[in-house]
């Protein structure tokens, strides 16, 4: 279990916040009672989860904020780090078993990413997260950052980016050096309709798929392609059934673990960027290619 310690439904939920030094407080929605989160009731509620992969609690603002109030929030997020370490560290068999992860802040500035990066490896964590990224700033800006984020942390600890991704974001940023990643899309997006395929994501819903006796991804061996057609899932998902969003997330689900799969594989042979550059031939097909890498 990997739990997240609750900034970005800080960020999210700005409106029913309040933040200072101690944490946040915040006005739930359903009976309007108050309650604070602070780093050390953020490990603690994630202790109770029993999470193996514990976050440290962050402050996270727009990536279009001013750089005076992403500084700011940067410098209370490595305070907020030291605190979740000494609160995870106080967690007694928990902490023995679990791993607490550090998170990055710094928004799209290099600068402040650098001193962020500093703060934690000084703090020391079992893996880093790059953080703040993955809401709203593009892909571009998105692979910018990786372009030199990933280096800034320790190489010899997992290097997860946050809240990412789609296919090719995944990709790129695998080529960028992060490690590991999570993302609702592969569910979200199969209850709507949407398949991710080696040609690119297709919506099944679409009238041109009614009589389509193919499968979802012919590259693609998992029990939904194998099983059943284009056809069926467009009238499945076009009349709600609720077999039709299960099977489209089933198949969602297949995809993206043959995707880190062969993207393990690559690594080992040598031949990621042949990988990726095949990839992005075949995904990007019927539409525009997205930025490219530049470094490795």
């Amino acid at each position: 279990i990997l739990t997240d310690s609750g900034g970005y439904q800080v960020m999210s939920l700005a409106e029913l916040t309040k933040r200072s030094e101690e944490g946040v407080a915040f006005k739930s929605h359903l009976d309007g009672s108050r309650h604070l989160i602070s780093p050390e009731r953020s490990m603690e509620i994630q202790r109770l989860l029993g999470s193996d992969i514990v976050m440290a609690f962050d402050e996270l603002v727009p990536t279009t904020s001013t750089r005076e109030v992403q500084a700011a929030a940067m410098e209370r997020s490595m305070r907020w780090a030291q605190r979740s370490r000494e609160g995870f560290d106080a967690g007694g068999d928990h902490a023995e078993r679990a791993a607490l992860f550090g998170i990055q802040q710094g928004a799209l500035d290099e600068g402040l990413r650098r001193e962020s990066a500093d703060a934690l490896k000084h703090i020391g964590f079992d893996g880093y997260a790059v953080g703040g990224l993955a809401v709203g700033e593009g892909q571009e800006a998105m692979f910018g950052v990786l372009d030199y984020a990933p280096g800034q942390l320790d190489p010899a600890k997992p290097r997860y980016l946050m809240g990412v991704g789609k296919p090719d974001d995944i990709v790129g940023a695998v080529e960028r050096g992060i490690d590991m990643f999570d993302c609702v899309l592969p569910t979200r997006s199969g209850r709507t309709g949407q398949a991710f395929t080696r040609g690119g994501p297709i919506n099944i819903r679409n009238a041109r798929f009614a009589e389509d006796q193919g499968p979802l991804d012919p590259a693609c061996p998992c029990p939904v392609c194998g099983t059943w057609s284009r056809a069926y899932l467009h009238h499945l998902v076009r009349a709600g059934e609720i077999l039709g969003a299960m099977l489209m997330t089933e198949h969602n689900l297949w995809f993206y673990q043959t995707l880190m799969a062969d993207l393990r594989a690559a690594i080992g042979a040598g031949t990621l960027a042949d990988f990726a550059a095949t990839f992005r031939t075949n995904y990007y097909a019927e539409r525009p290619a997205a930025a490219g890498v530049s470094k490795a």
